[in-house]
């Protein structure tokens, strides 16, 4: 299986079952344990996706019979290209958070400082705001865009 700094998914980091809670000290080992095994997995997730795009684009065949033909297998190309794009960009940001569960940033909010809720980094892993940061900037770069 895949690694990362040391990390390999080849052994559960935290036991089955294990869900963080309120009721423990924030980003203690046991939640970053966690928060690194689902980040590993989604990793390992998107790469062998990634994998699967790529044997598909390389099976395809470019001797299409006719332009309607050739022009949908374009089309899919170009949307599978796209998203491996997306995918490469999200692996980056995957990157990042475990970096800062090394550093024992991951889970505090850039902006603030304060810790971002269990239940954000539960939905979204990968978040640098809390909440309210992320709602904030949200409302700026509306305030921005639409003078």
């Amino acid at each position: 299986m895949g690694t990362n700094r040391g990390w390999t998914m080849d052994k559960k980091l935290v036991e089955e079952g294990y869900v963080p809670s309120e009721d423990e000290p924030f980003m203690n080992e046991r939640q970053r344990a966690y928060f690194l095994q689902k980040l590993l997995s989604w990793k390992e997730e998107i790469l062998r996706d990634s994998r699967e795009t790529v044997e598909h684009l390389q099976e395809e065949s470019l001797n299409h019979p006719d332009a309607v033909d050739r022009a949908s297998s374009e089309s899919d190309k170009s949307l599978e290209l796209r998203t491996r794009d997306r995918q490469r960009k999200l692996i980056a940001k995957i990157d990042a958070a475990i970096k800062r569960i090394e550093d024992g940033t991951y889970g505090y909010c850039e902006e603030t400082g304060d810790p971002i809720s269990l239940k954000r980094l539960e939905a979204r892993p990968i978040a640098t705001l809390s909440l309210e940061a992320q709602e904030m900037h949200e409302r700026r770069e509306k305030i921005y865009r639409d003078d």
